[in-house]
């Protein structure tokens, strides 16, 4: 009766000795996961901007000992890292719009009561996510769709995920249908109710599929390292990817340009560069998690509920 009377009258409650040795545990555990995610990256931060020879000594963790832009400056001067920022950027941008623009739309659709078929659609939709396809019937297929060494490979096999369309579905049927039944009177149809309504209601979940498919375009090497065979038109982590596969087989062949640095330059290494590499792929994505953040519980959470 008395917990209930702190709770009712908004007083702090005492939390008894077990409580709050279950909240250090658990806080710990979670301070332990920080760590193992940001110290690495520390480090990798720390390296590449390091004096590459300096760093080679050793000793370099978590801060710089010898700072310098040089890794990063040379890195730049090889036009393959722009050139895969360019694809990359136009794919990211254009394979989410894409993808957002087609999974709205049809699970919009399948979420109406009345769409003919709905409940087959939906079940086949479903059923497709029991198998894959493969890698070599994939690529053969890709082959005969002319899409090998075509942008449009990084675009269309993406504009559909099941597990997208879901959530996104789930989403559109929570949401009242007096809405659109309002809507209809006042004479809107399908479309002016999916774009006046439906959309602007659903922001937070466009937000966390919006990210997630711009975080696996950005993250895609595979694309590029097996249907691309024009490395000027691969995205920038196939360059890394093919940068570091060189680097694992022979510190000495990571690439030309990168032999020709370390003999003219002198503080510039390989591993150097490796690590200014990497930062400069995976910092721009990071910076785009702060502005969809707020939408990430109610997006996720409401959206996973598959019904």
């Amino acid at each position: 009766m008395s917990r209930n009377r702190h709770l009712q009258t908004g007083t702090k409650v005492k939390t008894n000795l077990n409580e709050r040795i279950m909240q250090a545990f658990i806080y710990l555990i979670l301070i332990a996961f920080c760590l193992l995610i940001i110290l690495p990256c520390l480090n990798v931060l720390a390296l590449s901007f390091n004096d590459g020879k300096d760093a080679a000594k050793g000793g370099v963790y978590f801060w710089p000992r010898e700072w310098t832009m040089d890794n990063y400056n040379e890195v730049f001067k090889d036009g393959s890292i722009m050139r895969g920022y360019i694809v990359t950027v136009g794919r990211v941008v254009v394979g989410t719009t894409c993808t957002l623009l087609c999974i709205s739309l049809a699970a919009f659709a399948l979420k109406e009561k009345l769409l003919p078929g709905g409940k087959l659609i939906n079940f086949l939709i479903t059923f497709t996510m029991l198998f894959g396809g493969g890698t070599v019937p994939t690529y053969i297929q890709y082959k005969n769709l002319h899409l090998l060494n075509n942008y449009l490979v990084y675009i269309i096999p993406g504009l559909y995920s099941v597990t997208y369309l879901m959530m996104m579905r789930t989403f559109f049927e929570g949401i009242p249908d007096s809405l659109e039944e309002s809507a209809k009177l006042d004479g809107c149809g399908y479309f002016k109710i999916y774009a006046k309504i439906m959309m602007p209601l659903s922001k937070p979940v466009i937000a966390v599929v919006g990210l997630y498919t711009a975080v696996g375009h950005w993250n895609d090497w595979f694309s590029g390292a097996f249907y691309m065979t024009d490395n000027k038109k691969w995205p920038v982590q196939t360059v890394m990817q093919q940068m570091l596969s060189r680097a694992m087989s022979s510190e000495k062949e990571i690439t030309s340009v990168a032999q020709a640095i370390a003999q003219s330059v002198g503080r510039v290494t390989s591993d150097s560069l490796k690590m200014a590499a990497v930062v400069i792929t995976t910092v721009p994505i990071l910076c785009v998690y702060p502005f969809v953040q707020k939408y990430f519980a109610q997006g996720a959470m409401i959206g996973a509920v598959k019904g």
